[in-house]
C-alpha cells in the first residue's frame, strides 16, 4: 500500500518577518521536519511518496504573491530531487492541478496531511480528499497552524489555537485521523 505525505502551503510568508504570520508556525514546522525526513528514509522501498504543494497568489494579494520572499517553501521542507511540486492558485489543493492524477499514478491509498493553515487550505485538502474517494486520511495536527480569526457575527476575535482545534476535530469527525506527530512515526 503506497503512501503520500502531503505538505501544504509551508512557505514564507506564514513564518515570523512574513506577511501572514501563523500562530506556532515554528512548532508545526518542526513536526512536519520529523515526518519528512521519515518519508524520505523510507522513500527508496517506492511506497512512500512526498508532495510538496505551494501556493501562489495575484499580485495584490497580502501574501504568497508570485516573484516574492513570501511565496518560497521554507528552507527546511523544501522539495528535493524526486519530490513532487504542486503549485495552486486556490484553496483547494486538487483544484486546478494535477495533485489526483499524481496520486493514482503512484497507486496512492494512504495520506498524510501537514501544513497550513489548517483552517483553510488542511481543511479543504482533507475534505476533498475524502471526496475523492481515498479512505485513510491522517492530518497530523501538531504539523499544522492557524491563526486568530474575526467573528462575522459579533466581531470578537477567535484565539488561532481555538480555530485549530476546532477545524482539527470536526475532520476527525468524518474525514481523517487526527494524531500528533509523535503518534504517527511510532
Amino acid at each position: 500500500m503506497s503512501t503520500a505525505l502531503i505538505i501544504i502551503d509551508v512557505q514564507n510568508d506564514y513564518f515570523k518577518g512574513g506577511n501572514w504570520t501563523l500562530y506556532n508556525q515554528e512548532g508545526a514546522l518542526e513536526n512536519v521536519k520529523k515526518v519528512l525526513a521519515s518519508f524520505r528514509e523510507k522513500k527508496s522501498d517506492g511506497l512512500h511518496h512526498v508532495v510538496h504543494v505551494q501556493h501562489v497568489a495575484p499580485a495584490g494579494f497580502p501574501f504568497f504573491v508570485e516573484g516574492t520572499e513570501g511565496v518560497k517553501i521554507h528552507a527546511d521542507v523544501a522539495p528535493i530531487d524526486g519530490e513532487k511540486l504542486i503549485v495552486k492558485r486556490q484553496i483547494n489543493s486538487y483544484l486546478g492541478t494535477d495533485l489526483e492524477a499524481h496520486l493514482k499514478e503512484k497507486k496512492v491509498e494512504k495520506l498524510v496531511i501537514v501544513g497550513s493553515m489548517t483552517h483553510m487550505c488542511i481543511d479543504s485538502a482533507t475534505r476533498a480528499s475524502a471526496d475523492l474517494g481515498f479512505k485513510d486520511i491522517t492530518v497530523l495536527g501538531d504539523a499544522c497552524a492557524s491563526r486568530d480569526l474575526e467573528s462575522p457575527l459579533d466581531k470578537s476575535i477567535i484565539p488561532a489555537q481555538q480555530v485549530h482545534n476546532a477545524y482539527l476535530s470536526a475532520l476527525a469527525f468524518a474525514f481523517a485521523k487526527v494524531i500528533p506527530t509523535s503518534t504517527f512515526l511510532q
